[in-house]
């Protein structure tokens, strides 16, 4: 069997053919004289760990081999047996660590020169493999192993040497691939994940990265505020990139379709002169939470050689994952995510992070196209990496992520149908099953669950705008007023006037955002106490000026009947996509 020299602090420049030779060389290296009783036990102890790594590489090897066709029991065998095996390398790390210490007392430094220093980065590290969490690592620097090594670092090819924080940092590493985990599932291997330090930070990066001056970018016509501030003030400007900027609307891939052929034929001159066609969803949708059909906008989109970037944050991974669709050509090329919603949960910190195939988003420095991918583009060069405190916390509101879903979208049922029994406001939500975009939910969304985001105005009423005003003042504390969404609290706010507050009157009403339009983010309180608290501010501020206003929902008898319905209906289809006893067996 060859010798794997990637032990070797003579990695790429050693001269041997056996792992004996390259043990040899290691010792010459670091000027030890392999003669002595030191030279001799290290040798040993090297030459151990040369051919401890080629068995654990076999090991991969067999694992890539026959993990699919393996009996449930020898899983969960195989498991445990790797697992050990972490904990006896981790031992004999922990049984150098004596002697290693031992050495740094007397290399001779001065109290003064210690206290300078701090204590060695190599020690007492051990346990910390260990922590049932991850470590919260807060560090600028690292430690480097070796001239080689640092060098493969600095150039992508060594993955366990973080070289700075704003490149790599372990904590915000884990994240990155819990969510890759999350997203891709079992093709997890193909994609990497990059994190930063907010939902716009990692989308401005996407955008600056595949966008290029005169590019056309085709967009879903709903979307976050700031995105569409994004693109009209910046990147759409003559001075800066020269965005050619085209709108679509509608849901349904035959929308798109005609947005899609429209700019083609607008822009035939200029794509032919070499700009390229991007394609931006926001799907669900903000402010209304509506659906796009995602599996078929790609398909189509790609059929033109267009690349699909999609804002997947609302729906989260667990009501759909784009990127494990059957069909490559029905995924988009990169999901964006701001896990300062539903991920992290608790509105405590902001994050972002994008998920795409690996030559898209990191390649090793030197090989074909490494420029142009986004690890390159945006770490190495601008520093827009997640820092460890904030990657541990949407770490930790993720172990929560699947339950907060389920109760938001129970609650997102209840609510949008209390709503819409009134007939005086117009609600804007897939969760009824006679609008429009229902289809959508029913057939991409998990369990049939709405987005945890709907819309509702009371622009049919002719309020005077003191009493709106009045009204919706009156919605705290039961409904939040905040200017965020994905909390476990319900939050409320008025589009019109914050998150889409950039938008003009045309933009506003191409939109479907009107003055009393109201945004609902969906939290995890009893849905009852949410409708009594709406009523009740609609009985002190509506019905003086609109009487009999808070008459017009459905009777309180009905609403606990519609709760208990929703909730077992919910769980109900979540068991039934359970797998059954006999096939976990």
């Amino acid at each position: 069997m060859a010798v794997n020299p990637e032990l070797s602090p003579l990695r790429h420049s050693h001269q041997s053919d056996s792992a004996d030779a390259l043990v040899q060389e290691q010792l010459r290296h670091f000027g030890i004289d392999p003669a002595s009783p030191f030279g001799r036990h290290l040798a040993g102890a090297a030459l151990n760990l040369y051919r401890t790594n080629q068995d654990i590489h076999a090991l991969w090897q067999l694992t890539r081999d026959c993990l699919d066709s393996l009996p449930p029991e020898e899983r969960i065998c195989r498991f445990n047996a790797k697992k050990f095996l972490a904990f006896q390398l981790a031992k004999v790390l922990d049984n150098l660590q004596a002697p290693f210490r031992a050495q740094w007392r007397h290399l001779g430094l001065t109290q003064d020169s210690r206290l300078a220093k701090g204590a060695y980065p190599l020690f007492d590290r051990v346990p910390m493999l260990f922590s049932a969490n991850p470590p919260i690592v807060r560090t600028a620097t690292y430690v480097y192993a070796c001239t080689e090594w640092i060098d493969d670092a600095f150039h992508g090819r060594e993955s366990t040497h973080s070289i700075y924080s704003r490149l790599l940092n372990p904590t915000a590493l884990a994240l990155a691939n819990t969510l890759v985990e999350l997203e891709a599932g079992p093709d997890s291997t193909d994609y990497l994940a990059l994190t930063f330090n907010s939902g716009m930070a990692a989308i401005d990066a996407l955008l600056g990265t595949l966008l290029e001056r005169g590019d056309i970018l085709l967009v879903s016509r709903n979307l976050y505020g700031g995105v569409h501030q994004l693109l009209q003030d910046y990147y759409a400007r003559p001075e800066k990139l020269g965005i050619r900027l085209e709108w679509f609307d509608g849901t349904e891939a035959r929308d798109f379709r005609l947005a899609l052929n429209r700019t083609l034929a607008d822009h035939r001159e200029t794509l032919a002169a070499g700009a390229r066609l991007r394609v931006y969803l926001e799907s669900p949708c903000n402010p209304h939470g509506l659906m796009l059909d995602v599996p078929g906008i790609c398909r189509l989109a790609h059929e033109t050689g267009a690349l699909v970037m999609l804002d997947a944050t609302l729906a989260t991974p667990v009501l759909f994952r784009p990127l494990q669709r059957p069909e490559p050509a029905e995924r988009p090329d990169v999901v964006v995510h701001s896990c300062t919603k539903d991920m992290a949960g608790t509105g405590s910190t902001t994050a972002g992070a994008l998920i795409g195939l690996q030559p898209l988003m990191f390649l090793p420095k030197g090989e074909p196209g490494w420029r142009q991918t986004l690890f390159w583009q945006c770490y190495y060069i601008k520093g827009a990496f997640l820092d460890a405190d904030k990657a541990y916390e949407v770490l930790t509101g993720i172990k929560t992520l699947e339950l907060r879903i389920l109760a938001k979208g129970i609650n997102t049922l209840v609510l949008a149908r209390f709503l819409a029994s009134h007939p005086d406001l117009r609600v804007s939500s897939h969760a009824l099953d006679h609008h429009p975009n229902s289809p959508l939910r029913q057939r991409l969304l998990r369990y049939g669950l709405p987005c945890p985001l709907l819309t509702f105005d009371l622009e049919a009423t002719g309020l005077p705008r003191d009493a709106f005003v009045r009204f919706f003042d009156a919605l705290e504390p039961a409904f939040g007023h905040m200017v965020s969404l994905g909390q476990t609290n319900t939050l409320v706010l008025c589009p019109a006037l914050t998150s889409h507050s950039e938008l003009d009157e045309t933009a506003l009403a191409a939109a479907g955002i009107y003055p009393t339009s109201i945004r609902v983010a969906v939290g995890i309180e009893p849905v009852r106490e949410l409708i009594a608290h709406l009523v009740l501010a609609a009985r002190r501020h509506l019905d003086p000026v609109s009487p009999g206003f808070s008459q017009g929902f459905m009777a309180p008898a009905e609403v606990d009947a519609l709760v208990e319905q929703v909730t077992l209906d919910i769980h109900r289809a979540r068991l039934a996509q359970q797998a059954r006893l006999a096939e976990l067996l």
